[in-house]
């Protein structure tokens, strides 16, 4: 007879969502509707080259959607956290709340 032990909630942790400027990017991207990849580079403190590589990972993962276009003349991208993006950044939060949680009074 196995037992099934729930795992850690560590375990529970998305490796593509975790990593801290991926984190930071949806957490961003989930308090406004749209938002331009300058102001998030500012806003995180980020490289272009940085942050287009983060991007490009969750872009594959379906958590972002990437516009590109035009403010008047000068050239814009535009990044919006679509569903499956908005249930992913949910889904770490509770990930992390119930890591806290065990972990409080442990340490």
């Amino acid at each position: 007879m196995t037992t099934d032990k729930p795992t850690h909630p560590a375990m529970d942790l998305d490796d593509t969502v975790h990593q801290r400027v991926r984190l930071g990017i949806l957490a961003v991207l989930s308090e406004a509707s749209e938002c331009t990849f300058a102001t998030l580079r500012s806003e995180l403190e980020l490289t272009d080259g940085n942050l287009s590589r983060h991007l490009q990972t969750l872009e594959a993962a379906e958590l972002l959607e990437i516009k590109k276009g035009y403010e008047g003349k000068r050239p814009t991208t535009w990044l919006r956290l679509t569903g499956k993006g908005r249930s992913a950044l949910k889904q770490e939060l509770e990930a992390l709340e119930r890591l806290a949680q065990r972990l409080r009074g442990s340490l």
